[in-house]
């Protein structure tokens, strides 16, 4: 929810319809509005339209590529401040270069990209600093150490 209690939307642009479904489904649950877009001139209407608060962006789309996308939405009034999150099989060494200059929240390589860390991955970047749940991590020497 955002701080007017609306669900925020994640436009999801995945070719493989199996992963687009269980990252929709998974987001859904926790409470987020999702749309799913197979191919790269799908993905910029559907991101066009909904304006969403995030897009998960696969690299690797058909008609049109995810930088290409990312490019279109950089350079677009429409666009340009929306959160961008790749997920993709290429290393990010492998992938286009100057993703990072056209400002991306971060890239994750889906055979490395758990569910569970999919699900945190969106919450921070979505929910306010002040309702992210604290996350505790522990240390060799049992200390507890809370990071935000």
């Amino acid at each position: 929810m955002d701080q007017f209690g609306r669900s925020q939307k994640i436009v999801i642009v995945e070719d493989n319809v199996s992963l687009a479904d269980i990252y929709k489904t998974r987001l859904e649950l926790l409470g987020y509005q999702c749309f799913t877009a197979y191919d790269g001139i799908a993905a910029l209407n559907m991101i066009e339209r909904e304006l969403p608060d995030l897009v998960l962006l696969d690299l690797m789309v058909p008609k049109i590529a995810g930088d290409q996308i990312l490019e279109t939405m950089r350079k677009s009034d429409w666009g340009r401040s929306i959160p961008v999150f790749i997920i993709s099989n290429l290393n990010e060494a492998d992938a286009p270069a100057g993703l990072r200059n056209m400002g991306i929240e971060g890239y994750a390589v889906k055979a490395n990209l758990s569910n569970n860390q999919l699900d945190e991955l969106v919450d921070n970047i979505l929910k306010p600093v002040g309702q992210q749940e604290d996350v505790v991590l522990e240390t060799k020497e049992a200390d507890q150490t809370t990071v935000n």
